[in-house]
């Protein structure tokens, strides 16, 4: 059997069991990824800041505004006020309203759909490009974030140094139909069982095809 293979089968296993895990995750993508261009806002918010955070702030945000247009009509201390507490949220408000301008001159408010175009917008990087090919077009493409690049290398799939390295190393590995799933499915299991510092993995349901790469404090055989 592949390492491929085993990787599969880890993430089939996984896919079955997120929904008991009520990550944080699950409740981040509920409401905030309605569009392409919520995808891309929420996403945005979401940097250094808490995913139920992100979500209750999203929440607030998209109904007063869900669209380009509608959103500057609001204020940047509008913003903020609706926004409060995401991390850096004076500089993201200010992008935000950057963000939608440019949408409106350049892309009559659409949010554009392939890497080379996300990325060229104001404080987007690969990882938010992903999310919006993935979630808002459902364009294959493979988000990794630090849970994603901590597991894969846990797991002993990918040897790489930083997330972007890792993107790039799953992408010629891992099939394609994975490539939309793989970031929803490991940042739940990052966030509710495969922690940084001491995994869960007496709960863990792949634990048995894990070689705990990188793992040194004891792992735990139950949640403390």
């Amino acid at each position: 059997m592949t390492t491929t293979d085993i990787a599969v089968r880890m993430l089939t296993v996984l896919e079955g069991e997120f929904p008991k895990w009520n990550a944080p995750v699950a409740r981040f993508h509920a409401g905030t990824r309605d569009t392409p261009y919520t995808t891309l806002i929420s996403t945005l918010m979401s940097s250094r800041t808490k995913d139920e955070t992100t979500s209750a702030a999203s929440a607030r945000l998209f109904a007063k505004a869900s669209t380009p247009a509608r959103m500057l009509e609001l204020s940047a201390a509008g913003i903020e006020e609706l926004i409060y507490p995401v991390g850096f949220y004076h500089v993201k408000a200010g992008r935000i309203l950057e963000i939608s301008r440019i949408l409106l001159r350049d892309y009559g408010g659409r949010v554009p759909d392939t890497m080379e175009e996300l990325t060229a917008l104001p404080g987007v990087g690969r990882k938010t490009a992903s999310l919006v090919l993935t979630d808002g077009y459902g364009i294959p493409a493979i988000c990794v974030d630090v849970h994603v690049h901590r597991i894969m290398n846990r797991w002993g799939y990918v040897r790489t140094d930083t997330p972007r390295e890792t993107e790039f190393a799953l992408r010629d590995k891992l099939p394609e139909e994975w490539w939309i799933t793989v970031n929803y499915i490991l940042v739940g299991f990052g966030q509710s069982i495969c922690k940084p510092v001491t995994p869960h993995c007496g709960e863990c349901p792949v634990a048995g095809d894990c070689p705990k790469t990188g793992v040194k404090n004891r792992p735990r055989s139950a949640r403390q």
